[in-house]
This record gives C-alpha cells, sequence and structure tokens, in this order.
C-alpha cells in the first residue's frame, strides 16, 4: 500500500498503492478544472469536461502511450481508483437526494409529471423497437432482448444534476421552463429507474429472480416512506431549537445511508439507490443545510470527477473498426431514433399543455441531457454483459455529445424570447397610481434590512395602491458546482434554526425581518428568495428575476456601508461592479440606496411635528429625474411624508445659442409633468416647491451645501438632462463613483459633510416613446387652462418656499 522506505533507499514510489492514488488525483483534478475552464465559454456542465478527461487520460489517447499507462495509471492501481470513485458516485446520489426539494414535483403540478413520465417511456419504446428492428446489425452478444431494452433505457435517461447545471449556466434556473424541465426530468428518472430494473431482470434469463428483485424495489420504496421518513423526523426533532446540528447527527445519517447502500445491493438494485433515497427522506430544515456544507466541496470537487474520469478510462474509442464501425453506426442511429423521439414527444404534450412552440422545443432538449446519470446506467450495463466494451465505448460519447448539444440549443431558443417579450410597466411613471407596484429588493446581509423596510414604507404601501415585494438575499457562490435560486416559504422559516451558520444563518434572520414586517403592514405582500451566484454573473440572475416577475424597480444596496464616525467604507469591491452591470443589464428601472441611518431616526423640521419622513427631491431635468419624481409622488400619497421638491434652473442668458429639438422637448416634457406633480398636490400640505437659479456648478453644490441635513433622504436622478449640463460641469471629472451620476457621486461622498440617506434612480426607458407617460394621471380641460396661465417663474423665487395652499 505504502512504502516503507524512501527514495534514498532506491523505492519508486509510484509502484505502491497510496501514492500512485495521490498522484492519479492530482492529474484527473488537474486536467479536468483546465477542461472546465475552456469549456466555460460555451457553458457545458463541468461533467462535460471531466468525462473528455477521462477520455485524455485513458487508452483512446494518453493511456496509448506506455510509459504514461504504466507510470499513472498501471493495471494494478485502478481497483483502488475505481473503488473511491464508486464510493464518491453514492456519496453523490446521497447529495443529491438531500439537495432535493422532495415538494417540487407537486408544486410543478401535473403538466411536468405528465411531460417527464411521457417523454421517458416515449423515448424508451421508440428506441427499444428502433434497435430490434435493427438487430441483425449488431454484433451476436447484443441481439438479446435485454440488451436492445438497455438501449432504450439509455435513450430515455434524463441528468437531472447535469440539467440543474445547464440551466444555471443559461441562467434559466429561476424561469418557467427552469422549474418545469427539472420537475419533469425528477419524474423522468422515477420512470426510467422503473423501466431499467425491469431491464436487468430481463437480463438474469429467470422470470422469477426478475419479479423479486422488483418486487424487493418497492417494498424499499415503501418501506422508505412508512418507516424511514418518520424515524428520521423523530431523531431530527430531539436537536434543540436553535443548536447547530452537531457531528453525531451527520455521521448517523451518513452510517445509515451506507446501510441502505448495503440493503439495496443485496436485493439487486445496487447501492446508490439506497443513498439516493434516504437523502431524499431527509426533511428540509438545517440538517440539509449541515450536510450539504460539509460534504458538498468534497464530493463535487473532488470524488465525482474520480468516477467520471473512470468512465473516460474505460473508454478505448480504438476499439472501433471496419468489424465494429457497423455496430456503432447502428448505435448512433438508434441514439438519434430515440433523441427525436423524445424532442418530439415532449413537444406535442407540451402544446397539449398551451405551452408555446419555443418552450415545448426547449424542453426536449433539456431532457436530453444525460452525463452522470447515463455513466451509471452504462456502467451497470457493462458489468451485467449488456454491452461489450466497443458499444461501451460509442455510448459514452452518444451521451457527452446530447449533452454538449443541448446547452446551445436551450440558450438560442429561449434568450431571444427573453429580449421579446417584456411588460409595459417598465418604470414608475408609466405605472398606474392604482396598480399593484412590484419591487425587487437586493439585500447582501442583516445592516441592509432596516434601510430597505423604511424605504418601502416610504413608498406608501396602501391597499389601494399594493406593493409585491421580492426580497432576494445575495449570496456570492464559492466553490459551488452551478447557480442555485432558492424561494423561501414563509411556513418553513419560523421551523429553521436561526443558529444556522454563515449566510445561510444571516440569510434566516433577513426572511423573519421581512415575514414580520409582511405581517405588521396592510398593503405589503413579500416573496424571499436567495440566489447563490459568482458576482460576475449575479447581475444576471437579478435582471431575469425581475423580468420573470415583471417588476418596476430593483433597489441595491449601495456597494459602502456607514462607520462609526459616519462616513463610508466599502464592503466588497466586487459589488461595485455588480451594481454597474446591473444598472447596464436591467430590464425595469433601478435605484441604488445609500443608507445613512435611515431608519435609526427621522429627522423633522420643527413646524411639521407630524411628520415621519422629510423627503428632498433634486430635480435638475431629464428621464431619470422624472422617474425620481414619479417615486416621490407616489410616496407624498402618505400623509405622514413631506417632500420638498428643488428645481434647479440656469440663469437665463441670451448670448447661449438656442437648444436643440431634443434639448426642446426633453425640458417640455419636464415643464409638464412638475405642473401636473404640482396641479395634483395643490392642496397638500406636506409638499414644498422650490426654484433654485443658479449659473455654474460651484452655486449648484453651494445650494445642495445649504440644504444641508434637514432631510431624511434625498432622491435624485443618476443623470441630468443636456441642459443641466451648464450646472454640474466638471463633478464627473473628479466621480469616485460615476455609477451614480454626477449629483449621486456629490451626495455619496465623503467630502460631503451630510449624514442624510440617498436614493439614485435610473428609469428603464428601452423602447419607450418620448412622449407624454400613459400610465401617469392627465389633467383635465380646467386644470389645463389654470396650467397655462401661471408661469411657474413668476410665484416661487430662487429662495423663497411656497407652500400649494
Amino acid at each position: 500500500m505504502t512504502p516503507i522506505e524512501g527514495i534514498w533507499e532506491n523505492i519508486n514510489p509510484l509502484s505502491f498503492a497510496v501514492p500512485v492514488f495521490m498522484v492519479q488525483i492530482i492529474l484527473i483534478i488537474v486536467t479536468t478544472r483546465v477542461l472546465n475552464l475552456l469549456l466555460r465559454p460555451f457553458h457545458q456542465p463541468r461533467a462535460i469536461a471531466e468525462i473528455i478527461g477521462g477520455i485524455i487520460l485513458g487508452p483512446t489517447m494518453l493511456g496509448r502511450v506506455d510509459s504514461f499507462a504504466s507510470i499513472f495509471f498501471p493495471s494494478s492501481s485502478l481497483l483502488t481508483l475505481e473503488t473511491v470513485a464508486q464510493l464518491g458516485l453514492i456519496y453523490f446520489l446521497f447529495l443529491v437526494g438531500v439537495e432535493m426539494d422532495n415538494k417540487l414535483i407537486q408544486r410543478s403540478g401535473q403538466k411536468a409529471v405528465v411531460i417527464g413520465a411521457a417523454g421517458a417511456v416515449l423515448t424508451f419504446g421508440i428506441g427499444s423497437v428502433a434497435a430490434l428492428a435493427l438487430r441483425n446489425f449488431f454484433l451476436r452478444g447484443m441481439k438479446r432482448i435485454s440488451c436492445l431494452l438497455f438501449l432504450g433505457v439509455c435513450n430515455s435517461v434524463t441528468a437531472f444534476p447535469v440539467l440543474a447545471q445547464i440551466l444555471a449556466k443559461t441562467k434559466l434556473l429561476n424561469s418557467d421552463i427552469g422549474r418545469i424541465s427539472i420537475a419533469a426530468a425528477l419524474a423522468n428518472n422515477a420512470i426510467m429507474w422503473i423501466l431499467f430494473t425491469l431491464t436487468l431482470g430481463l437480463s438474469e434469463f429467470d422470470p422469477l429472480s426478475s419479479l423479486w428483485i422488483t418486487l424487493s424495489g418497492f417494498a424499499f420504496v415503501i418501506f422508505c416512506f412508512v418507516g424511514v421518513r418518520p424515524m428520521i423526523n423523530r431523531v431530527l426533532q430531539k436537536i434543540p431549537e436553535g443548536h447547530l446540528v452537531s457531528d453525531f447527527h451527520v455521521c448517523l445519517l451518513l452510517s445509515f445511508m451506507m446501510l441502505a447502500g448495503v440493503l439495496t445491493e443485496s436485493i439487486g438494485l445496487y447501492s446508490v439507490t439506497g443513498a439516493f433515497f434516504i437523502g431524499f427522506m431527509i426533511p428540509n430544515g438545517p440538517v440539509k443545510v449541515a450536510l450539504s456544507e460539509k460534504m458538498h466541496d468534497v464530493v463535487y470537487g473532488m470524488m465525482m470527477p474520480l468516477y467520471c474520469v473512470i468512465s473516460g478510462l474505460k473508454t478505448d474509442l480504438t476499439l472501433i473498426d471496419a468489424k465494429t464501425g457497423q455496430m456503432a453506426a447502428m448505435i448512433i442511429l438508434v441514439s438519434v431514433i430515440g433523441t427525436v423521439a423524445k424532442v418530439v414527444g415532449i413537444f406535442i404534450i407540451s402544446g397539449m399543455y398551451t405551452m408555446t412552440l419555443r418552450d415545448g422545443l426547449t424542453l426536449g432538449f433539456l431532457l436530453n441531457s444525460r452525463g452522470l446519470i447515463e455513466l451509471l446506467i452504462l456502467n451497470i450495463g457493462r458489468l451485467k454483459k449488456l454491452v461489450d466494451e466497443e458499444s461501451f465505448s460509442v455510448m459514452v460519447v452518444v451521451s457527452v455529445v446530447m449533452t454538449v448539444v443541448a446547452t446551445p440549443v436551450a440558450s438560442y431558443l429561449q434568450r431571444p424570447l427573453r429580449r421579446i417579450v417584456g411588460y409595459k410597466r417598465r418604470n414608475l411613471q408609466r405605472s398606474k397610481p392604482d396598480m399593484e407596484l412590484r419591487v425587487l429588493a437586493c439585500v447582501h446581509n442583516t445592516r441592509n434590512v432596516p434601510s430597505i423596510i423604511t424605504l418601502l414604507d416610504v413608498t406608501c404601501p396602501t391597499k389601494r395602491s399594493p406593493i409585491f415585494v421580492y426580497v432576494v438575499h445575495l449570496i456570492e457562490l464559492a466553490g459551488r458546482t452551478s447557480t442555485m435560486l432558492i424561494v423561501h416559504n414563509s411556513d418553513h422559516l419560523h421551523q429553521r434554526s436561526m443558529a444556522a451558520s454563515g449566510p445561510q444563518g444571516q440569510g434566516n434572520h433577513i426572511f423573519h425581518a421581512f415575514d414580520k414586517y409582511e405581517r405588521q403592514t396592510s398593503g405589503v405582500s413579500v416573496q424571499t428568495l436567495s440566489i447563490i451566484s459568482p458576482y460576475s454573473s449575479m447581475h444576471e440572475d437579478i435582471c431575469s428575476l425581475a423580468e420573470d416577475k415583471h417588476v418596476t424597480i430593483i433597489i441595491i444596496p449601495f456597494h459602502k456601508q456607514q462607520t462609526v464616525d459616519g462616513g463610508l467604507e466599502p464592503i466588497n469591491p466586487y459589488l461595485k461592479i455588480m451594481n454597474e452591470n446591473v444598472l447596464a443589464n436591467s430590464p425595469c428601472s433601478v435605484g441604488i440606496l445609500i443608507d445613512r441611518g435611515l431608519s435609526s431616526h427621522s429627522r423633522q423640521a420643527s413646524e411639521d411635528h407630524h411628520l415621519s419622513h422629510r423627503i428632498g427631491l433634486l430635480f435638475f431635468g431629464g428621464t431619470d429625474d422624472r422617474e425620481a419624481l414619479a417615486y416621490c409622488w407616489r410616496a407624498v400619497e402618505n400623509p405622514s411624508i413631506g417632500l420638498t421638491v428643488v428645481r434647479f434652473v440656469p440663469v437665463d442668458d441670451s448670448s447661449s445659442p438656442p437648444p436643440s429639438a431634443i434639448d426642446a422637448q426633453e425640458a417640455k416634457l419636464d415643464d409638464d409633468y412638475l405642473n401636473e406633480f404640482r396641479v395634483r398636490n395643490a392642496s397638500n400640505d406636506s409638499v414644498v416647491y422650490v426654484e433654485q437659479v443658479t449659473s455654474s456648478t460651484e452655486e449648484t453644490v453651494a445650494a445642495i451645501r445649504a440644504m444641508g441635513d434637514t432631510h431624511d433622504l434625498y432622491v435624485v436622478g443618476r443623470s441630468q438632462s443636456e441642459a443641466a449640463t451648464a450646472l454640474t460641469a466638471g463633478l464627473t471629472e473628479w466621480a469616485e463613483c460615476p455609477e451614480l451620476g454626477p449629483i449621486g457621486d456629490l451626495l455619496a461622498s465623503s467630502d460631503f459633510a451630510m449624514s442624510v440617506s440617498v436614493l439614485i434612480v435610473h428609469q428603464y426607458v428601452g423602447t419607450i416613446p418620448a412622449a407624454p407617460p400613459a400610465g401617469a394621471p392627465v389633467a383635465n380641460d380646467g386644470e389645463q387652462r389654470f396650467m397655462n396661465h401661471v408661469n411657474p417663474k413668476a410665484s416661487y423665487t430662487a429662495t423663497t418656499i411656497g407652500r400649494f395652499n
């Protein structure tokens, strides 16, 4: 196993089992990680890189070099490697069962179950019939009925772990098509395992043995649901509330999983079946979280690549010659027929459930993802002599090709659709006051929670104008294989341990806070979710979720947080890049919240003791400023909110060139929207309008500084109109955070001695025509005649605060 002497005694350490095994692990991990890096631009799952890595290291390529094979992969070492790989497969299937939501199929409804089951049955039936029709072209050993049925089983496989990785890499995991695909894959695999068990029974040439294997399998599944699940629940209920899951409970479950594996191996179902069902029986809660955190990195990062590479090492494409070429062509033909049958069958059934043509085709190709599950089936078939070495090699390559094709096809079919299909209310200005406002609030940690809740209160949720909030806890993906979106059920939040470690425990606190806010506030509905993704692509998940949920505005926290001395310090440099990406790719309006104690206390003017919050709107003109005004318009529906609108007006200069047609149109839109706002709020004593005439950037900055800390929240547009460039010129040259715009960066600057929170608003424009917004209130004829006779500059000077009374 391991050398007693070292190299000083002329002992070659690679002639012993343990050293050569460690070198093999190093070679496998390095090779697969490099291939995964090369395949990353093509969004391929990591299992594909691992299988290809095995083929490269195997007898097809490097294994043909005698010195390489004898040194690094001698035949005497393969038993150790295969034993550890098989153990990794058992742990992997157990972890798949642990991480699986056992209520996913129930929530997806009948549609996903029927699509998945029909896909398996149709593919098995047509693939088996095609194999039977072409059996004269197969080799003598593969003409048995069980061998031909085995080809049908292989074609019906859907590898749901690989499918989840594909959906995550193509950013479809949190879409409707993604959820249906996962649920359909689970139903597909349930039917496939039944068909595979029957096929294995036929291979024994003993009908009685086949019957006993099948009955024993059903008995084991029933025992898991009737006996194992209640027993596990009773054991886990003894864990004190609020306590961490101990190593004892983790080891107990792993030992029980091994016992189930021995039992299923004994009855002819293989150990992976027992491991999967034990993992599936574990209820949602801190135990699942603890198991995933403790096992995920080792199992997915080290042990599973061993199994994929072992399958690649057994794949020898050099065995395909003129004699076996015809048989290989027939296997490929049967696989193509089975694939077409699955795509067409799922497409037809999807149409019966009124799904679109694109969605039906996408489902068909996604459910042809194979990989790990098919490797398991092929290896079992190889041990049972259902396929020979040549057929095994061909079917491994077919599995890789089918999985590789699924990713680009799904991306092509879905991505254009996501850009075409849209919704009208993508910004606040176009939203009707009496319509539900959908907000996606992003939260990084618990410090973001009070300010987000206060901002939602300021947004004035009422039963007449409700707010639906999607609270998303953003968690950096570290060491995981795929992006995940987790939907949290409020009923389960109270049952989960608040003492869970890491982001999970912090997420519990976040979701409990918003759940409590929903129960205490009228007009607010909250859905809590978690996005676990790399920061480099997290904006894609946020924007995709916003588009799927028809969100009007995304609220994201600033990448800096307030320190004890009142300043702002960065918490993570990647958050700044993520915010910039959200602004650049968002399908709706975006608000960046700079929190300087928005929830700590309410600053009130001396004469306005009845006000809970004072908002200051700095209006320079342009689409973003009009969106900021639309937000404030909604906020002042709350009588306890005070609003001061400060419009910055450049000094009239007769020597200046006349404005362009675009600038004149923008100025007219600004005037119309402001005038409409003033008329609608003429009787609101808590609304104040000011026009501040300035001629330079210095005067603008001085005027903003003079406002001081008289407000709780400043609202400002991210960018201003071209006509206001003279009032903000030079601010962008010294900007620390250009993504906030010139005024937003000024208010967020450490040199700007103010302790007021700031909301920077960016309006989604897209293809919206530059015309008065369809969703905004329209003045009646009397109001319009009144506004036509009012000169706004005649009634309000640069220093006078006038009330609408």
